[in-house]
């Protein structure tokens, strides 16, 4: 046998036996025998460099060092979960979801949901290519060599797995790993760790994948994401991705009631903790892949799935007093300062109590033992006073009636709940806070620039609003502090490049009241530049879809203030988008404005989301259900009976695939 038959041999013997202990869970050899064999691998690659494999048994330990992660665009959104706390919000969802498909007893996948970091991988060939971080759900971090560590994780596919796909899962530290490391740390005379979810998600960013490597970390996935899978439902994805060679727990159940459905949650709610790692929860998805497709995304979350979670765990402790900060749209908010304490895995010292009305409706004072919890098990809030514990002697609280910051007197509109600092040019936060609006992921994205180098810019006097930015050199930012030649010459060099940021960006990134990220794509659609924005009445703005009364006020007051004004002329004259570029107007026309559109279906020619992007490019409107403002049913294969009857009783024409790109 030749070297190179050898090292195949040996790489293939490896990940079998590695399936087998990880994912199966049943060693076939000893952990010597198997560590032997490893060894072996690696002298014979080190002395034969020529028969380097990226994705070689050999990587799992680690010795790789990026010092910094690439960010990189997600080919398919990594989209959020709505959540839900009650019966009542499942049934409100399946109520929902019936209406859109116009279908009843509709199947559901029911999974677990494990508390962890998430991860999109991507393989092409059968063979990993690419982790990436959820980051802000439009593009992460690449983690790839310290994914390639964690056992679990295959580097190599099996069976009929398709060409090229994504699957997402959570990175996780299961209990026992958790504590044997811990114990190390205490050994050694460090501090513990927090708690799992923490720790693994801090694993991912470590620059030492030989460090990763150390740690027990493990990978559960449960979605599979691209395009021409076959695969039908939720629950055969999840069958498939198991024999392809991934970790996929076998908790999920197939439930044909939503009363199933129940049955599982109730009895996971008591099971949970007898699970070797942390789960918060179930994620109940629609079971067919065509009706997923069919009821699409919000903006932030899919339709097809809801998050069912667990009563979140209380606490008591000592309110101490109470804070405001004030947001960059001059929004107070009264933050509860709190003797410390342990909730969930994390030490709590602060939970948000929202605003004036929430404060009186809790009647909390200084001194008050409050319950806190965690809204989601993320977000400390306090849901009441202990008055049992209450000093008689304590004294209502009268809410601040001026900035914390400036001292300006807050002014409160009628029929909101927040007080809001009117100072909008003169106030630190607001002005520093439009500024980290503007250069963050989802607006302009400068690299190399973040929110504490914002408050370092101005604090120094360098940049007072965004367009100061764009005047900035390299000079002036190196000798600030922790600001090297090459720091200051990346963030220069990013503020440069975001100059090539579509205009709908731009349009969010101004941090315009009620304008995000929807909602600039819907006026830079409709109206193709800032001056036309500028320009449009109160009416013109309410003729979009979806625009408001509150939205078209808002947009109308900002570019009324000369200071924006100003701002958005020297944003122009540096050079940053303002309209709609003619590459992207060549695909738009008017051709179906004022046309309602319901897609249903599976088509040949095109995708359904090329089908609905399509319709909106040319004016139209795509709808989630069918009703009597309905103008077209664009009906694919295996279109619903109980749609098509709606759309027949409601005299909405149905067409075709073809008939709908004849219409073009």
């Amino acid at each position: 046998m030749n070297i190179e038959e050898k090292i195949k041999n040996l790489r293939e013997e490896l990940s079998k036996h590695n399936y087998s202990y990880y994912v199966l869970d049943s060693p076939v050899i000893s952990d010597f025998e198997f560590d032997m064999k490893l060894k072996e691998l690696q002298e014979l690659e080190e002395a034969h460099p020529e028969f380097y494999d990226p994705n070689s048994p050999s990587v799992r330990v680690g010795g790789m060092i990026t010092r910094n992660f690439e960010t990189v665009v997600h080919e398919h959104r990594m989209y959020s979960l709505d959540n839900s706390y009650s019966r009542e919000d499942l049934l409100e969802w399946e109520k929902r979801i019936e209406k859109i498909l116009g279908a009843e007893n509709v199947n559901f996948t029911c999974e677990l949901k494990y508390d962890g970091a998430s991860i999109s991988i991507t393989y092409e060939n059968g063979k990993l290519l690419r982790a990436v971080t959820r980051g802000d759900g439009f593009q992460g971090d690449d983690v790839t060599n310290n994914v390639k560590t964690i056992r679990s994780v295959p580097l190599v596919l099996r069976g009929d797995y398709p060409p090229k796909f994504d699957i997402r899962g959570e990175i996780i530290l299961p209990y026992e790993g958790f504590t044997k490391m811990n114990q190390e740390r205490i050994e050694a005379g460090e501090d513990p760790y927090m708690n799992p979810r923490n720790t693994a998600s801090g694993s991912l960013k470590l620059q030492d994948s030989a460090e990763v490597a150390r740690r027990p970390l493990d990978c559960l996935l449960y979605n599979l994401t691209g395009n021409n899978l076959g695969v039908h439902t939720q629950f055969e994805s999840l069958q498939k991705a198991r024999e392809w060679g991934f970790k996929v727990p076998d908790t999920a159940r197939l439930c044909h009631t939503v009363q199933e459905v129940f049955e599982f949650v109730d009895y996971w709610d008591i099971h949970r903790h007898a699970m070797p790692y942390e789960t918060d929860g179930v994620v109940i998805k629609v079971n067919d892949i065509v009706q997923q497709e069919e009821l699409g995304y919000t903006a932030k979350s899919p339709r097809w799935a809801m998050a069912y979670k667990f009563k979140a765990e209380q606490v008591s402790t000592r309110l101490n007093s109470i804070s405001y900060q004030v947001g960059r749209t001059g929004a107070v908010t009264p933050v509860a300062n709190l003797e410390p304490v342990l909730l969930a895995g994390t030490t709590v010292k602060r939970a948000s109590l929202h605003n004036a009305d929430q404060m009186e409706k809790l009647d909390i004072r200084i001194g008050d033992e409050v319950f806190v919890e965690k809204g989601g098990e993320i977000i400390p809030k306090i849901i009441a006073v202990d008055f049992t514990k209450r000093d008689p002697e304590s004294l209502p609280l009268s809410y601040i009636s001026n900035c914390p910051e400036c001292g300006t007197p807050l002014i409160r509109k009628p029929g909101e709940a927040q007080h809001y600092c009117p100072n909008t040019y003169g106030c630190p936060p607001q002005i520093t806070g439009r500024i980290q609006h503007y250069i963050s992921r989802k607006a302009m994205d400068i690299e190399g620039l973040g929110s504490e180098t914002v408050e370092l810019l101005f604090k120094e006097g360098l940049i007072d609003n965004y367009a100061d930015l764009y005047e900035l050199t390299k000079d002036q930012v190196v000798p600030l502090e922790r600001m090297a030649e090459k720091s200051a010459e990346n963030l220069v060099n990013g503020i440069e490049k975001s100059k090539e940021i579509p205009f709908e960006r731009v349009l969010f990134a101004l941090g315009i009241r009620y304008v995000g990220e929807t909602v600039a794509k819907k006026l830079a659609r409709a109206f193709g530049s800032i001056e036309n924005i500028s320009k449009a009445s109160l009416e013109e703005l309410c003729a979009v879809d979806e625009i408001g009364i509150k939205i078209a006020e808002s947009v109308i007051e900002f570019f009324s203030d000369e200071g924006n004004v100003l701002i958005v002329k020297r944003l122009r004259d540096y050079g940053v988008q303002l309209e709609i570029s003619a590459d992207k107007l060549e695909n738009l026309s008017d051709a179906l404005k004022g046309v309602t559109f319901v897609v249903s279906g599976v088509f040949e020619k095109v995708s359904r989301n090329e089908l609905k992007k399509l319709i909106e490019d040319n004016g139209g409107k795509v709808a989630s259900s069918i009703s009597s403002k309905t103008n077209y049913v664009v009906a694919g294969a295996n279109m619903g009976p109980s749609k098509k009857d709606k759309a027949e009783k409601l005299g909405v024409a149905i067409i075709s695939e073809d008939d709908f790109l004849n219409m073009l």
